[in-house]
């Protein structure tokens, strides 16, 4: 892990959540998952969208800051099906589905009104890749 996400996570974790510098006021999640080639556990803080009405749905953008290529976390993701969220001082395990066509745009349309960035890691990679969205549900304690 790098020593700028080992950072967000300690800030993350002192503070129920919420950290500062770029990050400050966004909402942020720690979403644990297996790398698919070396199964170790990895964490990654991200920033999320959360659902207009349902609390147990939040969205994810693989955006990797604008890079050509899709960060290995969403490979993760896509990979397992299945990861969890820390989220404030809770974590749970969530099931992932990435979004397509409108539904996707309207997710990352909301994202990039809300924060210009994501915006603009869109432009910089236009008609290289899409950024994928990715839906992570709640799965309901057995």
């Amino acid at each position: 892990m790098s020593d700028w996400n080992a950072k967000v996570i300690d800030e993350f974790r002192a503070n129920e959540g919420r950290v500062g510098g770029p990050f400050a006021g966004a909402p942020m999640v720690l979403v644990h998952h297996r790398g698919r080639k070396s199964g170790r556990e990895l964490v990654s803080p991200m920033m999320y969208l959360p659902h207009e009405t349902d609390e147990e749905i939040i969205y994810v953008f693989a955006s990797k800051g604008g890079a050509p290529e899709n960060p290995d976390w969403y490979r993760n993701l896509i990979a397992a099906g299945e990861a969890a969220v820390e989220r404030g001082t809770e974590t749970y395990p969530v099931r992932v589905r990435e979004l397509t066509g409108d539904e996707r745009d309207q997710r990352y349309d909301e994202q990039a009104r809300r924060y210009p960035g994501f915006a603009e890691y869109a432009q910089k990679i236009a008609g290289i890749r899409t950024i994928p969205v990715l839906e992570l549900t709640r799965v309901p304690a057995a």
